[in-house]
């Protein structure tokens, strides 16, 4: 194998990936990875030669990363999301920006003290853990539920990792909840919401990878919703607060699903920085 500098290696692996359809800018990412630099270490080496050994690695990775369009979190095991770093793998959803905005407006926008929350359909546990952290001095509890086992352990790594006091419930939405008697103050929830009948649309990283339960449902893509909404009677607190994610086609849909649960709710649709609906946050009168 002919030896390669650091910027060798990374111009191939971006003119690789670029033409196989991928972003260049996985290349940098993959390759920070396998070297666990930081982007300064980079700028620093770049003259310098990869070891034989990782470069041939490194070569497999990209190769791979351009013929099965696997996302390259699934082959650096981590993504970041709203400044801190979660481990992840096929049993989750990788973190979208989009949700970082549910986060970000959540912390804006809710000021109770002594909060509760229960994040419906956890995953990879960021939200409950984003929350448990940026809120830290004013929640007194923040729940997670899954019906997947798996997904449960990989947050329940996350919320080890950050430190984060979450508890997890293994169950269908808000069913476990239910079954024990436990109440809170807000439900929060990134649930599926893509209809079935949209999947050919979805680019191969997304529908050949992510997990199809984190991203498809039922009733045009509201069947989730439906579902916790209707539970959420048993579960919210007076003056509850629903906050939800979803398509940029379903504020009118969902805001008619909480309307039919909760007619004196205050519902409003909340648009990303795209200027697409985006979150649909609630308050229970």
């Amino acid at each position: 194998m002919t030896p390669q500098t650091i910027h060798e290696a990374l111009y191939w692996a971006s003119s690789f990936l670029e033409e196989h359809g991928t972003e260049a800018k996985v290349a940098e990412i993959l390759l920070l990875h396998e070297l666990k630099w930081t982007k300064t270490d980079l700028i620093s080496n770049l003259r310098e030669y990869l070891d034989p050994s990782t470069l041939k690695q490194y070569q497999k990775k990209i190769e791979q990363l351009a013929t099965t369009k696997v996302p390259i979190q699934h082959l650096t095991g981590v993504e970041e999301f709203y400044g801190r770093s979660f481990h992840v793998n096929p049993h989750v959803l990788i973190p979208r920006p989009e949700t970082e905005e549910l986060i970000h407006y959540l912390l804006t926008n809710v000021k109770k003290k002594e909060l509760s929350c229960v994040d419906v359909g956890t995953g990879s546990g960021v939200i409950a853990i984003s929350l448990a952290k940026e809120w830290q001095n004013s929640v007194i509890e923040v729940l997670a539920t899954d019906i997947s086992t798996e997904a449960l352990q990989v947050a329940r790594k996350n919320a080890e990792k950050h430190q984060a006091d979450i508890h997890f419930y293994h169950g269908n939405f808000l069913t476990p909840l239910i079954e024990q008697g436990k109440k809170v103050d807000m439900i929060v929830s990134n649930p599926p919401y893509i209809a079935y009948e949209e999947k050919d649309s979805l680019s191969e990283t997304v529908k050949n990878f992510d997990p199809e339960m984190a991203l498809f449902a039922e009733e045009n893509g509201l069947a989730a919703y439906q579902s916790i909404i209707e539970q959420a009677p048993f579960v919210l607190n007076e003056k509850g607060i629903l906050a939800f994610e979803i398509g940029h086609r379903q504020g009118k849909a969902v805001t008619s699903i909480i309307k039919r649960t909760f007619p004196n709710s205050e519902v409003d649709v909340i648009q990303d920085i795209n200027q697409k609906d985006r979150i649909v946050f609630a308050t229970i009168l």
